[in-house]
């Protein structure tokens, strides 16, 4: 399992003390296809709805169906998430330092440590770039990132909000795997 991205980012003393559904949702599986309900919050000015559309991002909405499918190729995975307002793709790997995960959506890329909280996964964003070049952090705002377990279900909760923008998106929501 050391070269399956998510384990070999959390480690393997952390890694087993993870709830079930994360370990899941975040293990090996080549191909893995999920279905759920999200919340999607968000800014509704025109540069916060310009910025979405531009990062692939999804429009707010109200329980929105997700569909969700990771495709794994080595240490790379490509997430598709279909909500019923907007698809969002990005890919994610290894950072080149080794120690961080990268996910690109669109010209952006941002990169999280990834730390086990309780039997949870904490996303701490560390660094932004836009087209490869690295932008100040303060840039990026703050950006609240958890995926964990509730009742048997994988649960996830993002909330980005930017300076002077505010909440760009937020959503959250469940999954349970096909």
């Amino acid at each position: 399992m050391s070269d399956v991205l998510f384990p070999a980012l959390i480690g393997p003393t952390d890694w087993p003390l993870l709830a079930m559904p994360v370990q899941r949702m975040h293990g090996g599986a080549a191909s893995l296809h999920a279905h759920g309900v999200a919340q999607v919050d968000g800014a509704r000015h025109p540069f916060a709805r310009l910025l979405r559309r531009v990062l692939g991002l999804p429009e707010p909405g109200a329980g929105q169906v997700i569909a969700l499918s990771i495709e794994r190729d080595g240490g790379r995975e490509t997430w598709t998430r279909g909500f019923a307002n907007g698809r969002m793709r990005s890919t994610l790997e290894r950072a080149a330092d080794g120690v961080r995960l990268r996910e690109r959506l669109g010209p952006v890329s941002l990169y999280f440590e990834l730390r086990r909280d309780g039997d949870a996964i904490d996303w701490q964003l560390r660094e932004g770039r836009l087209l490869g070049l690295p932008l100040p952090r303060a840039i990026f705002g703050s950006v609240l990132s958890r995926s964990l377990a509730e009742e048997g279900r994988y649960v996830f909760h993002i909330d980005t909000r930017l300076p002077l923008l505010g909440q760009l998106i937020a959503y959250r929501g469940w999954l349970e795997i096909d």
